[in-house]
């Protein structure tokens, strides 16, 4: 096939990507409502609780992604920074710990409590409802805690995240298991979708499953990979 040829599908696979992902609607409108005007410390309050399985189990959580010093870590969907902070102990002063959030009193947040930590390795970025805006090929894990659920475009939002990854960076997903029967009225009101169609929606998306931990009960924990 001519190199000409080659060129002219790849624009035109490109376009049309391109042009699906544009078109793509929300799956669940309104899911972020709450957090518009937030009030960073009655969130905080909310989120980090000895109630909350990912809260209690955070420095576990951290210890199985088996980060190394000067690794480039994006936190997407931050919150308040539960993770943020031990993540960016982590990789220490020669790595990076992007805080990602689409709510910009949760950055503000982040960017006090990491100055007032000596964390200088966290930068924040605020993010969009299609578009994470991490730099392209530039990150070697991103990391997301009861996040996926609140993403509204996620063939969007999981292409945003295949381009910031490097080849061979991992995405790991942490949310509520959903199952009918068993999960409660909130959960099941709440979580649009359970572990099976997360994984195909990521797997859809180019990533590779590598693992599942399964130290949590609330929380399915799963590690991807971008080839």
């Amino acid at each position: 096939m001519p190199a000409y040829f080659r060129r002219f599908l790849f624009a035109l696979t490109w376009f049309a990507a391109s042009a699906a992902l544009a078109q793509e609607v929300s799956v669940k409108p309104g899911i972020n409502q709450a957090y518009q005007g937030a009030d960073y410390a009655r969130w905080q309050a909310a989120f980090e609780t000895e109630g909350r399985e990912v809260f209690v189990q955070r420095l576990r959580i951290v210890d199985a992604l088996g980060i190394r010093p000067g690794m480039v870590v994006a936190d997407v969907g931050a919150g308040t920074g539960a993770f943020s902070l031990p993540l960016a102990r982590k990789v220490g002063a020669g790595g990076t710990v992007i805080a990602q959030d689409v709510t910009p009193e949760f950055i503000n947040g982040i960017e006090a409590r990491s100055r007032g930590a000596g964390l200088a390795q966290v930068r924040t970025v605020l993010g969009g409802e299609r578009d994470a805006h991490l730099p392209a090929g530039g990150i070697d894990l991103v990391f997301t805690s009861d996040t996926y659920h609140h993403v509204e475009y996620p063939q969007a939002m999981l292409a945003s995240l295949h381009t910031a990854l490097k080849s061979g960076g991992r995405l790991v997903v942490i949310d509520y298991e959903r199952i009918p029967g068993r999960s409660s009225p909130w959960i099941l009101g709440h979580v649009r979708a359970g572990r099976e169609t997360v994984i195909a929606e990521i797997e859809a998306a180019g990533f590779m499953l590598l693992r599942s931990h399964d130290f949590l009960r609330e929380n399915y924990f799963l590690e991807f990979r971008r080839p």
